[in-house]
Order: C-alpha cells, then sequence, then structure tokens
C-alpha cells in the first residue's frame, strides 16, 4: 500500500510538471486513501436499520419534482406522511393519488400549504403538527430555488431572495420543530442541498451562497444535537432531472425558463428519492450523489485549491464565449 501511494505521489508530481494532471494519479493519491477511510468508518459505525413504518415524516417542496418522489418514497414504506408547499391544488392531487394505492399498513397522506417566505412560517408549521399526530419524526428540507446569472449583473434583492428560500426557511422550519425532536429524544432532520453547495460554480453564486449555507448550518447543528438522539443529514446530489432551472430565477428576478442539457441528463428524481430513504434508514450524517469527477473535483478544492480555482475561471470563460487564453 505504502509504495502504490508513493507511486501515485511521484505520478502527480509528473503530471502538474508537464501540465498534464492524470485522473489515475488523483485517484491514487486523494480517492483511494479517502475510499479507504470511509469503509473503515462505515465497517465500524454499522448500526440497526431505522424501521420507517408509522413514522411521521413532514416534507418541503413536495408538489413536484424531488419532494413529490420523496413523498411517493417514504408513503409506500408506511410512513404517515405531511405533504407541504406552496400549490394546494397538486398537493391534492398528489395525496389523492397516493391514497388510490393505499394498503393495509399505509396511513392518510396530509397537506400543508406554506410558503417559505412566509412572516408566520414557523408558527405555520408548529400548529400543523400540534394539529395532526402531535410530532415529527422526520423533518425533510427539500423546498428551494436555483438561479442562473453573473454577479455584476444580479439585483441584491435575487441574492436575497435564495438566501430565504434555500436556508432561512429552512431554519425556521427546523427551529419550529426541533422542539418535539428534543422532547421525543428522538428524530432525523434530512437537508437536500447540491453538489452546488461544496463545489460553487461560475454564473451560480446566489445558488451555490445558499446552498454553502445551509450545508455549514446544519453541520453545527449535527454536533449539538447528537447527544439527543437527533440525526442531521445533509444529502448533496448532482443535478437531478426536474424542472428547477426552468423555475429558476435570472439576475433581474424574471423567470429562467430553460430546461438545462445538465439538468435534462441529470438523476432520475426517484431514485434520488430512494437513496435518501437509505440514507434515513442507515442513519448517515452525509450523502454526495454525484459521479466520479465531481467526487475528485471536491477533493481538489480542498486539496488543490489553485487548481480547481483554474478551472472554474476556464469554465466561465467558456461559457462567456471567450478566448480561454490569458492576454
Amino acid at each position: 500500500m505504502e509504495q502504490l501511494y508513493k507511486k501515485g505521489i511521484k505520478n502527480l508530481k509528473s503530471s502538474l510538471e508537464m501540465g498534464d494532471l492524470s485522473i489515475s494519479a488523483l485517484w491514487t493519491v486523494i480517492g483511494l486513501p479517502i475510499s479507504l477511510l470511509s469503509v473503515l468508518y462505515f465497517a465500524l459505525n454499522r448500526r440497526k436499520n431505522v424501521v420507517l413504518q408509522d413514522k411521521v415524516v413532514f416534507i418541503t417542496g413536495a408538489s413536484s419534482g424531488l419532494g413529490e418522489a420523496l413523498a411517493e418514497a417514504f408513503y409506500f414504506c408506511g410512513c404517515k406522511v405531511v405533504i407541504a408547499g406552496r400549490n394546494a391544488e397538486k398537493l391534492e392531487e398528489l395525496r389523492n393519488r397516493l391514497e388510490s394505492k393505499k394498503q393495509d399498513h399505509h396511513h392518510s397522506a396530509l397537506v400543508c400549504i406554506l410558503d417559505l417566505e412566509d412572516d408566520d412560517l414557523g408558527e405555520k408549521v408548529q400548529q400543523a403538527v400540534t394539529k395532526v399526530w402531535g410530532r415529527v419524526d422526520i423533518l425533510i428540507n427539500n423546498a428551494g430555488m436555483s438561479y442562473r446569472g453573473a454577479v455584476a449583473e444580479t439585483k441584491s434583492e435575487v441574492d436575497k431572495k435564495l438566501m430565504v428560500v434555500n436556508h432561512f426557511g429552512h431554519i425556521e422550519i427546523t427551529k419550529a420543530i426541533l422542539p418535539y425532536m428534543v422532547k421525543q429524544n428522538s428524530g432525523h432532520i434530512v437537508c437536500i442541498s447540491s453538489v452546488q453547495g461544496k463545489l460553487p460554480i461560475p454564473h451560480r453564486s446566489a445558488y451555490a451562497a445558499s446552498k454553502h449555507a445551509m450545508q455549514a448550518y446544519f453541520d453545527s447543528l449535527r454536533a449539538e444535537v447528537d447527544h439527543q438522539g437527533i440525526q442531521v443529514c445533509v444529502v448533496s446530489p448532482y443535478y437531478i432531472r426536474t424542472n428547477l432551472s426552468v423555475n429558476a430565477l435570472s439576475a433581474d428576478g424574471s423567470t429562467y425558463g430553460k430546461l438545462d442539457q445538465t439538468t435534462m441528463k441529470g438523476y432520475d428524481p426517484h431514485f434520488v428519492a430512494q437513496r435518501v430513504v437509505k440514507c434515513v434508514q442507515q442513519r448517515q450524517d452525509e450523502l454526495i450523489l454525484a459521479p466520479f469527477y465531481v467526487r475528485v473535483a471536491i477533493c481538489l478544492r480542498v486539496l488543490a485549491p489553485w487548481l480547481y480555482f483554474k478551472i472554474m475561471a476556464s469554465r466561465a470563460r467558456k461559457e462567456l464565449g471567450i478566448n480561454n487564453k490569458k492576454k
């Protein structure tokens, strides 16, 4: 193992000197040690899977996309699902569709109308919890919006809206539900973040910032509530095949209205939902759902930031149609 690692270091140095960064060299130096440590960690931390039957699951952004897929996944696991969002009509359609397939071990799905920008958001959530089962076992902070634009052209209102919807709204909901989890000395909080919360890219500044904030906030919360039997998991997926880019905000605050190629080729939302279910069952602290090269890039951002910055600058120039060679 030591000889293999030294060989990888030598290959990496050679690649950097020649200006040709080898993926195999990166894997040997970065990926292999991290993989071995991950295997060791999971081997030492294997715990009995969580039984989801009869658990109360509160899901935000459930009217479409990943939220809808999450509602279906947890419902068919026998959970008592509260589907929350802004679109009452779509939520009712989802509830009717779920209950049309209801079996003996399934429960009725409940609808909760709320907007992450509401001033009384926390109060609405608490009223909903009290009105139904009086407890929440699993909170899934899924609702959110995306953004496309250059920093210099983006209105401050757009930056603020992204932070309210993608970050502060989830804080309000979490603070409203957390007391129930503390009282029952158990619970699971899942936050649907993004790979861009770890790996920001050009023309996504407001979105990446909101996801960075979510990652940091809930990493802190995880440590604070660990002794109270509450699990916190941040899920960072790559692109998912939903209408997130279509509904994204542009720099001037208008709707982007386009389905990006990267989104079209993204993960199926039902696949992601099943991975989230598994993540909850296995009490995972974090889930990064992304291709191998993206995982390498995340490591690169930490271990060789100068190279990551160079790659992102090159990407930005390419998107702007500028010659990649610096003058």
